[in-house]
């Protein structure tokens, strides 16, 4: 059984397949809360602050959420929309974290079913889950998009590092890449060698970087000092596409 919150065909808006047209799973919940990255939202008249997608992590959303107990109707459900879209698109799965449920049966047999179909899966993770590829040999076909947080997330670094988990991805993934959600007080500080040293041991990465944002006014106050950034230390820039075409719009 896992939980997801949303599920749309859009077009992906950040890191190496951006521009690409992509149908979206987001799953609920995550094991991180990064509550650096300052998006803010209500809860019971409270004013929290924390990651820009809190509608799937924060569990006071759960009841929100779509608990799926078997893969049969959604994997229905999916056949139905390529249809309707006439091809089968790019799938993501996001969150949230979505490999927290990386063991769950149910889980499983989604993502064996999508890489049966030739399907291409990008994973949006946070990269602290290990998986064991030989035991789930399905996510070896599939590609990780390792969004790491850095010191601006709010988290503890023991808790946002998982050195093990993203030397199991390097080793037996299809494809995978680095992608840092970075702001202009850290591209002034400690971003270069907070990545340097998370990076160090894969050489041949691809390291993208893109600004803080929830929202379009948020995302032009750091998106110079990230670009120059870029510049400098020759990684890619990934805008945040999604954000700059509606802004703070969810389902997009």
């Amino acid at each position: 059984m896992f939980y997801l919150t949303e599920q749309f065909f859009s077009i992906q808006g950040e890191g190496k397949y951006a521009g690409v047209p992509s149908y979206f799973l987001r799953t609920g919940g995550c094991n991180l809360s990064c509550p650096g990255f300052g998006a803010e939202y209500e809860v019971d008249c409270t004013i929290k602050s924390g990651c820009d997608t809190y509608f799937a992590v924060d569990s006071s959303f759960a009841s929100q959420w779509k608990k799926i107990e078997e893969p049969e109707s959604l994997i229905a459900d999916l056949r139905r929309e390529f249809i309707t879209i006439g091809y089968k698109p790019h799938v993501v799965i996001t969150g949230g974290e979505p490999l927290m449920y990386c063991q769950d049966k149910v889980f499983y047999s989604l993502v064996e079913w999508l890489v049966f179909e030739g399907v291409k899966i990008t994973f949006e993770t946070n990269g602290t889950i290990e998986i064991d590829f030989d035991r789930y040999p399905a996510y070896k076909e599939t590609v990780f998009a390792l969004s790491i947080k850095l010191a601006n997330s709010g988290e503890p670094e023991e808790k946002r590092i998982n050195k093990a988990a993203l030397a199991a991805i390097k080793r037996y993934a299809k494809e995978s890449f680095f992608k840092f959600t970075i702001d202009k007080l850290l591209v002034e500080t400690t971003a270069f060698d907070e990545i340097a040293d998370i990076v160090e041991p894969f050489p041949e990465s691809e390291i993208f970087c893109m600004p803080v944002g929830e929202s379009r006014d948020t995302i032009w106050k750091n998106d110079e000092a990230v670009f120059a950034f870029c510049m400098k230390h020759n990684y890619r820039y990934s805008d945040r596409l999604h954000i700059r075409v509606f802004d703070t719009t969810q389902g997009v």
